[in-house]
């Protein structure tokens, strides 16, 4: 937006149109105003066709907002009127622990005749497509006059982005996960956070779209009031901005500092930025593109995987390269449904590779492609994502053109040659040698070689290659 307020100065003729559900609109009729007092762009309100919606709050605030949840969709089902219920939750876990728990009670008390049938189903990113369509099916018929529900339990996915018949209840536990970058060790995290009052208000909202509904918040009013921030806390103060300051430079933008933002970022944000794309060689000590910061800045990756990919064919490795490129750019290819972990790490422990996650993605990938003429079954039988992977697929097509364009060699060495594997961890270390740590003591924190931060206690996430090496080992 920053850029394109820019352009508008000059172009007289250019409309710029903002469209948001949610945003903050004062904000940006300020930001496109003229500058002055009362030179404020213009603003249009569409009112949509909503029905009033009955807001309830908790007295006290929830110590486990997971069950608390499952009670008050219990509650619902129980005691309330016909309509189907929409749950938020905050990502895959809760959510396929939530409809198992849901389910299992909903039908005990059908059974018991105290409630009528009950359809429980999830929503998130990963799910398959054809799992995600079945929350457009019908609540199930009556029993008596014991009416049926859906209930549908989701990621804030269903906030703004798909409208679902039928819902007149709504369950607000107050978290979503948010992505959040910190520049000291460069790394990027989920982490569960609240809500803005923004997302709290656009989530009743989802309540009354086909007639009067009830959101029922699992927060007090004081909480709601006192502790929430207005709006969604924006993504250019959470993210890594490397990608970002290599696109203003090459737009010709050489001041960032003080570039107009909209919210401008935190200083030190930006010259870690400016450190990473110096120390990968985008930059040259002017702060000026160099020939292989051009290139990258015309690959739609992030700077660390554009190097990565670059570089790959002076070592023999660009086609793997690209594979595993692909695979870092898509959502999580390996399931884990809840009633399934033991066969779904049993699945995924075939395809694990040694010496670390990214060669594992790229056995999955090698997998895949042997046998992509029944793909549908193979990736059910081995709890893959089919849809990460075929959308990996697309992007490799993709990434293949632009290094064509730019003659990159594709090459491959020999899967028997003793440096295949050496090869292609070479390739991954020019584009991400700032995150190589080192351990400290036997059992200690992982310090990173660069700025000797923390970047992980000795705790490995379970499903981690080297943490399963390391289990062997021991």
């Amino acid at each position: 937006m920053e850029t394109d307020k820019q352009v508008a100065k000059n172009r007289p003729d250019l409309k710029i149109i903002v469209m948001s559900a949610t945003l903050d609109v004062g904000k940006f009729s300020r930001y496109f105003g003229d500058g002055s007092p009362t030179g404020l762009a213009p603003v249009v309100k569409v009112s949509g066709r909503t029905f009033p919606v009955e807001t309830f709050f908790t007295q006290e605030p929830e110590t486990d907002y997971v069950e608390a949840a499952i009670r008050t969709v219990l509650y619902i089902h129980q005691a309330e009127d016909e309509g189907d219920v929409l749950l938020f939750l905050t990502g895959e876990e809760e959510i396929e622990d939530a409809c198992r728990k849901i389910r299992a009670e909903g039908e005990e008390l059908a059974n018991k005749g105290m409630a009528g049938p009950i359809l429980v189903l999830p929503l998130y990113s990963s799910l398959p497509p054809h799992q995600q369509q079945r929350i457009f099916d019908p609540a199930p018929p009556a029993r008596g006059n014991l009416p049926g529900r859906k209930v549908v339990v989701s990621t804030n996915i269903a906030e703004t982005s798909l409208t679902i018949d039928g819902i007149v209840y709504v369950v607000d536990p107050g978290f979503c996960k948010q992505k959040v970058y910190n520049p000291r060790i460069r790394v990027e995290s989920l982490l569960v956070s609240p809500i803005s009052k923004a997302s709290a208000m656009q989530r009743a909202g989802r309540a009354g779209r086909t007639r009067p509904g009830k959101c029922f918040r699992l927060y007090t009013e004081k909480d709601f009031v006192k502790e929430l921030e207005e709006q969604t806390y924006p993504e250019i103060l959470r993210s890594n901005l490397a990608n970002t300051v290599l696109e203003l430079i090459k737009l010709g933008i050489k001041d960032l500092v003080h570039f107009d933002y909209m919210d401008a970022p935190a200083p030190e944000t930006i010259m870690r930025a400016l450190e990473l794309l110096h120390y990968l060689a985008a930059l040259d000590d002017d702060g000026n593109l160099t020939p292989l910061g051009e290139i990258m800045a015309e690959f739609p990756l992030d700077p660390q995987l554009a190097k990565m990919l670059i570089v790959s064919p002076e070592f023999g490795c660009s086609n793997e390269m690209l594979s595993l490129t692909a695979m870092l750019s898509v959502p999580n290819v390996f399931m884990r449904p809840a009633s399934q972990k033991k066969e779904a790490d049993l699945a995924r422990a075939q395809f694990t590779h040694p010496d670390g996650d990214h060669l594992t993605l790229l056995n999955v990938y090698h997998a895949y492609k042997q046998n992509e003429a029944n793909a549908k079954d193979w990736c059910w039988q081995n709890y893959l994502n089919m849809r990460s992977l075929s959308q990996a697929d697309n992007v490799r097509t993709q990434l293949k053109r632009s290094m064509e364009r730019f003659d990159l060699e594709l090459c491959s060495t020999a899967w028997e040659d003793k440096n295949y594997w050496n090869n292609i961890r070479q390739a991954l270390t020019c584009g991400f040698f700032m995150q190589v740590a080192h351990k400290e003591g036997e059992r200690g924190s992982y310090l990173t070689v660069k700025d000797n931060q923390v970047s992980f206690d000795d705790d490995l996430h379970n499903h981690i290659s080297i943490s399963r090496r390391r289990k062997r080992q021991r």
